[in-house]
């Protein structure tokens, strides 16, 4: 949402620059002379370059993008090829949607080029591309991202300031244990059942059921989030819908007003991306609109369209998560909940032996896993604290559990802090406290059954004992994390090893 935190306007930056690096691409690619069609396939190729590709540092963002043509170049020709032969069309289009999830268990480079090649092929059923027109929507794309490239690494290069954080690895698994195989196999499903009803619905339109039952899937890891994920999409394109009889259809595809409003669009999907899906889907489902107006074809009865094969694609989300090879709320919860309790203890082991004189012990990488970390936990948690979650107790302890890691969060930022101070002084009291810490971590990862941990009574030290403040603060909540956690072994946040 607009009003969400932006710290250090990062946000801001990265929306800015985005509408920068797409309007140079677009302009690059009407300068050339290219038509409409491929200058729009060049504006998404810019849009995904800048909004996917999310490496941890800025070398590795230049390879992924400069690898983007890879995977996209040949799904771009196999889909404008097969364009008018349905059924070997829908039997790649389903390859490449298990191929693009499957993708993700190479991290972020893996998702990155995952998606670029479905909507390669997404775009050529949204524009009609046919074969014809390859060479130039070729040259399109890869103007496109040297455009952006240019402006994200050479005119703007935000991430030497300020690198993203890279996002945590994966759950382990193999086979069909694995989570991005699991999921692979259910975006398959439900893009197979949106393929189906949404060319029942339409045989044109079809690809918009498609690309919800993917998108839905995109970022999310158990059956509870990807429900919640295709109830806010839903959402989103329903008030998109709105917006855009109120906008798009009114301007009858007129240049001006329709490109500025594009650039607002993309600006307002790159700055609400992270703090609000529905707020982004409401972009995108506008800008989509808007889209459909330069191309000569927007009208009312298009815009109900697109919401019903928005429904249907979630529906295909839904039954797929639930149906096939199904990945529990619970079971994500437990994996994201434990591992950051465990950089807990790693970041105050690392902390403790740096104010004991160890200068190679370095506490800075376990907080900044453990921020990476308790972002996945309020992603695994959001389905219980959902507001249309019907299950009040379960709620209030999911939001009992997002409190006390914050409150470790914070405890272990300042004691990072001051094991960074070179005048910080080892207190022997302190090999005491991280060792209590280290028993309350054991107690709530390890089987049930432990003795509940407690904090001695003594008073919270005062000002002169800093990291022994933190310490101490970082007990208590951990301590108090053993009621939410242990004792409702009915309906556990955590399922005991």
């Amino acid at each position: 949402m607009f009003v969400a935190p932006d710290p250090g306007r990062a946000r801001l930056r990265n929306s800015t620059r985005a509408v920068i690096g797409i309007a140079f691409a677009v302009a690059s690619a009407e300068l050339c002379g290219f038509s409409l069609v491929a200058s729009i396939t060049g504006g998404l190729a810019a849009l995904l370059a800048l909004f996917t590709v999310l490496d941890p540092t800025v070398r590795a963002q230049r390879v992924t993008t400069a690898l983007l043509p890879v995977a996209g170049f040949p799904v771009l020709a196999l889909a404008t090829t097969l364009h008018g032969a349905p059924l070997a069309r829908d039997a790649a289009l389903l390859a490449v949607v298990f191929a693009g999830v499957h993708a993700r268990r190479f991290g972020p480079r893996g998702h990155a080029l995952g998606v670029f090649g479905f909507m390669m092929f997404f775009v050529t059923q949204f524009l009609h591309a046919r074969p014809a027109q390859l060479p130039e929507l070729f040259a399109a794309v890869a103007l496109a991202l040297v455009a952006a490239g240019a402006v994200r690494f050479a005119l703007w290069p935000i991430e030497r300031r300020t690198p993203p954080a890279p996002a945590p690895p994966g759950l382990p698994g193999t086979g069909l244990a694995r989570p991005t195989t699991r999921q692979a196999f259910q975006a398959t499903a439900a893009c197979a059942f949106a393929l189906g009803i949404g060319q029942a619905l339409s045989e044109d339109r079809w690809y918009w059921a498609v690309g919800t039952a993917w998108w839905i899937f995109v970022n999310t890891a158990s059956r509870g989030e990807t429900l919640v994920r295709g109830f806010r999409r839903v959402l989103g394109t329903v008030v998109g819908i709105a917006a855009g009889l109120l906008v798009a259809v009114p301007l009858h595809g007129a240049p001006a007003p329709t490109a500025a409003l594009v650039a607002v669009c993309v600006f307002g999907i790159f700055y609400t991306a992270a703090p609000s899906y529905s707020w982004m889907m409401f972009f995108v489902t506008v800008m989509a609109g808007l889209l459909y107006g330069l191309l000569g074809v927007l009208h009312p009865g298009l815009l109900l369209l697109r919401f019903e094969e928005t429904a249907i694609g979630a529906l295909g989300a839904a039954l797929a998560v639930v149906l096939v090879l199904p990945v529990t709320t619970h079971a994500a919860n437990d994996a994201w909940i434990q591992r950051a309790l465990h950089c807990v203890r790693a970041s105050t082991a690392a902390s403790l032996a740096r104010l004991a004189g160890d200068p190679d012990a370095d506490p800075a990488p376990h907080a900044a896993e453990l921020e990476l970390l308790l972002g996945r936990v309020r992603m695994a948690l959001a389905p219980l604290v959902h507001p249309l979650s019907p299950l009040r107790a379960r709620k209030a302890r999911a939001r009992q559990v997002l409190g006390l890691l914050d409150d470790c969060a914070r405890e272990v930022r300042g004691l990072v802090a001051v094991a960074a101070d070179p005048q910080a002084s080892h207190d022997a009291r302190l090999a005491a406290a991280c060792w209590r810490v280290e028993a309350a971590v054991a107690t709530l990862t390890g089987p049930r059954g432990a003795p509940e941990p407690s904090v001695p009574p003594a008073p919270r030290p005062h000002a002169a004992e800093p990291a022994l403040a933190h310490l101490h603060g970082l007990e208590h909540a951990l301590v108090a994390l053993h009621v939410p956690l242990r004792t409702h072994p009915r309906a556990p946040l955590v399922i005991s090893a």
